[in-house]
């Protein structure tokens, strides 16, 4: 939710530090960079000094970072401290999941990973809104104060109630993998970034991005003539992880684009307030929470490759659903089809963030989790530069501002993109995390 929250008061945060709100989206930009250089690192972290100490440390990172977000009085230091609440951030996420998976039995992961789909489906929904209560009814700063009693509220459960027996792996580290995944992915991010939300030059955007994608290439070669790469590729051999990560990337292409242009299309299209278009788009995150009850007796009852791919295809279908929609459809209909879409889109997330741990022996999972959260935080940048992309062309072929016709175009193409998903999943064996759901394998049932 932080990463998000405060996209409806760059206004209000720029007047306040003497910039433009195009400039402070380097704030929003600097915080996913930093995710993008750390969270390699994450799994080694992890191992060499216990996932417990560094969870809590992260949060007293995020923590500090928001004190200093806060505090700030230009737009240099509000950029760094995002970035410096994008280290704790970067460790937080992969490290938070490398513990319940570690602590967690394999036939109740399931409904332990749906817990976790349910804060990235209503972060980025509930950001904006609650931005805009803050910054209307109070000031901007309080946006980044309330992390300070929740980081605090963090570090003590987790104190508490987290596993303190943790075996040490004092594995080298790989520096130059570091440094060329850590190049490769904020390269990426940054260029991606910049280039679908201008706040620098185009071309700065695009060289970063020719950057990023050498570097990322260069990382792949160096990972396969090192003994113990910092990113190991040799995961994706097995067909399930593999599934899992291409397969839930290309959903994600179209996942992350809904949030960027859902909200606009409300506004530019409809003419909606923030707050008007926050409560609209919110309807998505009930449809994740209710998903939780059901994601574990589904996935038993159909398997993992049939649930994936029907939840592909729907899904997809409720995106380009979107781009019917027009300032004349009741509002009960957009409810409903936004709430059904959020089931949908949650259930997968759920699928493929357990099913990529389905066949990987517990001493590499410090190595496939920080792998996993890479690939979905470079492809929820490309879905955003893409719907940028596909609004920037629009508006070139007919000349004028953005037009209601432009987003649906937009949702069309994304739905497709998403949909292209369904042929990853169907490809998986239909007895594929079996061990997981509870289900019976098709020999069994034979």
């Amino acid at each position: 939710m932080d990463s998000n929250v405060i996209s409806t008061s760059l206004p209000a945060i720029a007047d306040d530090l003497g910039t433009s709100p195009i400039a402070l989206k380097l704030a929003l930009t600097g915080y996913l960079v930093s995710l993008a250089i750390f969270i390699p690192i994450s799994g080694w972290m992890a191992d060499r000094f216990g996932a417990k100490r560094v969870f809590r440390a992260a949060i007293g990172v995020f923590v500090l970072g928001s004190l200093a977000c806060a505090a700030s009085n230009s737009l240099t230091s509000f950029v760094l401290a995002r970035s410096l609440q994008g280290m704790g951030g970067a460790m937080m996420t992969p490290v938070g999941r490398l513990l319940i998976i570690r602590s967690t039995p394999r036939n109740e992961l399931v409904s332990a990973m749906a817990w976790l789909s349910i804060p990235a489906m209503v972060g980025p929904l509930a950001g904006p809104p609650i931005g805009g209560f803050i910054t209307t009814y109070f000031t901007w700063h309080w946006i980044f104060i309330i992390n300070v009693p929740i980081g605090i509220m963090g570090i003590w459960f987790s104190t508490k109630y987290l596993p303190d027996a943790e075996e040490l792996i004092n594995r080298k580290l790989d520096w130059t993998g570091f440094v060329l995944s850590g190049l490769g992915m904020s390269g990426v991010v940054f260029g991606l970034s910049v280039v679908s939300l201008p706040a620098l030059p185009t071309f700065v955007g695009i060289s970063t991005l020719i950057i990023g994608v050498v570097a990322s290439l260069l990382y792949v070669w160096h990972a396969r003539r090192v003994a113990e790469p910092l990113l190991d590729l040799s995961l994706f051999k097995n067909q399930v992880f593999r599934v899992s990560v291409v397969g839930g990337s290309i959903f994600r292409l179209g996942v992350g684009a809904v949030p960027f242009l859902l909200p606009l299309m409300f506004q530019v299209g409809f003419g909606l307030s923030p707050f008007q278009s926050g409560m609209l788009t919110f309807t998505s995150a009930i449809g994740a929470f209710t998903m939780k009850f059901g994601a574990r007796s589904m996935f038993a009852r159909f398997g993992f490759r049939n649930s994936l791919a029907l939840c592909a295809l729907m899904s997809a279908t409720f995106i380009a659903i979107n781009g019917l929609f027009t300032p004349e459809t009741p509002y009960w209909i957009i409810f409903m089809a936004l709430l059904i879409g959020g089931v949908g889109r949650s259930l997968l997330f759920t699928g493929v963030n357990t099913l990529a741990y389905a066949e990987i022996p517990n001493e590499k999972t410090s190595q496939a989790t920080p792998i996993t959260t890479v690939a979905q935080q470079v492809s929820l940048a490309i879905g955003v530069a893409i719907a940028g992309g596909i609004l920037e062309i629009s508006t070139l072929f007919h000349g004028k501002e953005l037009l209601l016709s432009d987003f649906h175009i937009g949702f069309f193409i994304i739905a497709a993109i998403s949909g292209m998903a369904f042929f990853s999943f169907i490809k998986l064996d239909p007895d594929a995390g079996h061990q997981l759901s509870g289900r019976k394998t098709c020999k069994n049932e034979a």
